[in-house]
């Protein structure tokens, strides 16, 4: 197993203020079985679809998303407080209870190998979601989300370390999203460095802004989340002589297929 348990069994925490935060900085990329997690994702269709699309748009969609974000949000709920104010309500904390990590690592990978469908949202005209998603807000000091969740909100074109557990936001569920930033305007949850950055950023944001961003992203098309290796190639092909890309992924091609 190339990624330490470290992160799971005995959290690395990083104080911020008073807070104890699972410091995700410096975390090693995420590998499990696609196949053995199909095995084990029975329980969770009831909620999030046998095709990783959710049965209600209170769930989020879960195909193709970032297998490294999956799994943190996995452990989270695993680690969990019992009387943490967030992640006691949520159905999730009691469905993670008996689930190994080894389990996580599986449901992660498998539901990041799944093609995601076409969303059936209605495209949005250009608009305020948008333009406060691609350039923020300077004069209410709202940071641009593409920032950290890439130009077109599949994700930072840099997946590793904590940008790899930086979500994909295409097409997924308005009503989810809005849940979410409001969640984390209100600073939850707030237990990894990335909730930390995400509610300062959230509390720039109001009501009227939280739901045009949702609604915007819930209109764009799905797309399935390449892994680390396979992004930085396409990356790599704009600006890479031909013999370094060769030399680099007759090492990284190997890792994406263990």
């Amino acid at each position: 197993m190339r990624e330490s348990c470290r992160m799971f069994s005995s959290p690395v925490g990083v104080a911020v203020g008073a807070l104890l935060l699972t410091d995700l900085r410096h975390i090693e990329p995420v590998h499990g079985d696609a196949a053995a997690g199909a095995k084990k994702a029975a329980v969770c269709f009831a909620c999030h679809g046998a095709t990783g699309v959710s049965v209600a748009p209170t769930f989020p969609r879960l195909a193709g998303q970032r297998a490294d974000y999956l799994y943190r949000r996995l452990v989270s709920f695993k680690r969990a407080d019992p009387k943490d104010p967030y992640y006691s309500a949520s159905p999730m904390t009691p469905n993670v209870a008996h689930l190994s990590d080894t389990d996580m690592r599986d449901l992660a990978t498998y539901f990041s190998s799944q093609t995601p469908p076409a969303t059936a949202a209605a495209g949005a005209a250009p608009g305020k979601g948008e333009a406060l998603y691609l350039a923020g807000d300077p004069a209410r000091g709202i940071p641009p989300c593409q920032g950290c969740h890439g130009a077109e909100a599949g994700g930072p074109s840099i997946s590793t370390g904590q940008y790899a557990a930086y979500p994909s936001l295409r097409g997924q569920y308005a009503p989810y999203l809005i849940a979410r930033l409001t969640s984390f305007h209100k600073n939850l949850p707030h237990d990894t460095t990335n909730d930390f950055i995400m509610g300062g950023v959230a509390q720039t944001l109001d009501d009227e802004s939280i739901q045009a961003i949702a609604a915007w992203l819930s209109s764009l098309t799905p797309r399935r989340v390449l892994c680390g290796c396979m992004q930085f190639r396409r990356n790599m092909r704009r600006t890479t002589p031909l013999s370094c890309e060769v030399e680099f992924f007759n090492r990284e091609d190997r890792q994406c297929k263990s």
